[in-house]
C-alpha cells in the first residue's frame, strides 16, 4: 500500500475533545471542553422552531445568506465603529475553525512561515503544518502572559507570511492592551505581514480590560482577517456559524477556499441566527455580567480551597497550577482528576509549545449549580490525589 500524507505525522487527536470522553467515562463534571450547559437566548431558539417549517433548508448563497451577513456587518460596525460592506467583506463559515482555516490557506504558501504565539489553542499549529507552512512560536509569559517585543520581532525578522493573534485568549484569558496591540500592529507593517485575527471571546471581558479589533488600529485594515463566531457570544458552539471579515482583495480568495471546503454554512441555522445578531447592548452588557459572576464563583471557590490559578482578563478559562502534585505528566493528572476526583480538565501542555507541565485548564462557561459541583468534587483533590516524588 501506498504511504498517507505526512502532514499529519506529529499530530494527536484533540486533547481537548478526548478529555471530554474521558469525563464522560467516569461521569466527571466536564470542565474541559469550552461548551455551556445552560440555552442559548430564548428568542434565536423561538426562531429556530419557526425556521423548521419555513423554506430555508437548501443551500444558501455559498458565501453567506444575505440577511445574515447584513446583520452581522450592522453589528461588527456598531462594535467596531468601522463601516463594513456585507458582498464584499464577509464570507460566512461552517464555524470559527474553518474561518481560520480558510483564513491561513488564503494568505500562506507551502513553505511560508507564520507566528504562533504561546500558549495557542490546540487548532492554530495544525492549520499552519496542514496549510504547508512553518510555525514560529513566540511565548507568552506567565503568569500574566506578556511577551518580549524583542523576542517577538527576531519571529518577524524571519519574514512570516502571517501572525495568529487570538484575543481575549484561549487558554490564558489574556486581553492584550492597545499598546501591546499596537507593537504588533508596528512589526506587522514594517515587516509585511498579515494578522489572522481570532476574536471569538470579543464579548466576554472582565473589568476593567477592554477589547480593541485589531483592524481598527492605524493601517490595520487591510491587513487583518478577522475571524469570529457565534458559537461562544450566543451559547450556539454546535451550529458551527463563523465568519472571516477582511478586505475584498482578501475576500475573494476566502471565498474560493471556503467554496470548496465547505460550500456554504448551514441555511437554517443562518436564518435563526439573525435574531441574535440584531439584539442591542442590553444583551452583550447582561452576557459580560453573567461570566463575570461565573468567573468570581469559580475563582473565589478555588481561592477558598487554596488552590492557586491564573486571573483571566477575558474568555471563560482560568489556568490550576497542579505544581505541588509534581507530576510528570499532566495528562495522566488529568486523566486522574477525572476518575478519582470526578472533575474534567484539559493538561496545560497541549497549548504550550515549551516544556510546560504545571498548568492544567477549567473553563466556566456552566450553570452555577454544576461550577457549585465541581468545586465541591475539588475539595477532596489533596485527599484523593496524593504528590508524586
Amino acid at each position: 500500500m501506498p504511504e498517507l500524507s505526512n502532514r499529519t505525522e506529529n499530530f494527536t487527536d484533540s486533547v481537548i475533545r478526548r478529555m471530554t470522553r474521558i469525563s464522560n467515562k467516569y461521569k466527571a463534571v466536564n470542565l474541559s471542553q469550552g461548551f455551556p450547559d445552560f440555552e442559548p437566548p430564548k428568542e434565536i431558539l423561538q426562531r429556530l422552531a419557526e425556521v423548521a417549517s419555513e423554506d430555508f433548508h437548501q443551500y444558501s448563497i455559498t458565501w453567506g445568506a444575505q440577511n445574515f451577513r447584513e446583520a452581522l456587518a450592522k453589528k461588527q460596525e456598531h462594535f467596531t465603529g468601522m463601516k463594513i460592506d456585507p458582498n464584499s467583506e464577509i464570507v460566512v463559515t461552517c464555524g470559527s475553525t474553518e474561518a481560520m482555516m480558510s483564513a491561513m490557506m488564503s494568505v500562506t504558501n507551502p513553505g511560508d512561515k507564520v507566528i504562533v504565539f504561546s500558549p495557542f489553542y490546540e487548532n492554530y499549529g495544525a492549520d499552519t503544518i496542514l496549510s504547508g507552512a512553518e510555525p514560529i512560536y513566540v511565548p507568552l509569559n506567565p503568569p500574566e502572559f506578556n511577551f518580549d517585543a524583542d523576542v517577538l520581532e527576531n519571529a518577524f525578522r524571519q519574514k512570516p507570511k502571517a501572525l495568529i493573534l487570538c484575543n481575549p485568549s484561549n487558554p490564558c484569558g489574556k486581553v492584550f492592551t492597545y499598546d501591546e496591540l499596537k507593537i504588533i500592529a508596528d512589526l506587522a507593517e514594517k515587516y509585511d505581514t498579515f494578522v489572522i485575527t481570532d476574536e471569538v471571546y470579543e464579548h466576554i471581558i472582565y473589568a476593567p480590560h477592554r477589547h480593541t479589533y485589531f483592524s481598527t488600529l492605524p493601517n490595520m485594515k487591510d491587513r487583518t482577517i478577522s475571524c469570529g463566531s457565534l458559537s461562544k457570544t450566543y451559547s450556539i458552539t454546535g451550529w458551527r456559524l463563523g465568519y472571516v471579515i477582511a478586505s475584498p482583495h482578501i475576500i475573494d480568495t476566502v471565498k474560493k477556499v471556503h467554496d470548496f471546503l465547505t460550500v456554504g454554512a448551514p441555511a437554517p441555522l443562518q436564518e435563526a441566527a439573525v435574531t441574535g445578531l440584531k439584539f442591542g447592548d442590553a444583551y452583550y452588557n447582561d452576557l459580560q455580567m453573567k461570566y463575570t459572576e461565573k468567573k468570581n464563583l469559580l475563582l473565589n471557590g478555588l481561592d477558598s480551597l487554596k488552590i492557586p490559578h491564573t486571573t483571566p482578563e477575558g474568555a471563560y478559562y482560568v489556568l490550576l497550577d497542579i505544581s505541588e502534585f509534581n507530576y510528570d505528566s499532566d495528562l495522566v493528572f488529568c486523566e486522574e482528576l477525572a476518575e478519582k476526583v470526578g472533575v474534567g480538565a484539559v493538561p496545560g501542555s497541549s497549548f504550550f509549545r515549551e516544556p510546560e507541565n504545571r498548568y492544567i485548564r477549567l473553563h466556566f462557561a456552566k450553570k452555577n449549580d454544576t461550577l457549585n459541583e465541581a468545586l465541591n468534587r475539588l475539595a477532596d483533590i489533596r485527599k484523593k490525589i496524593k504528590p508524586r516524588g
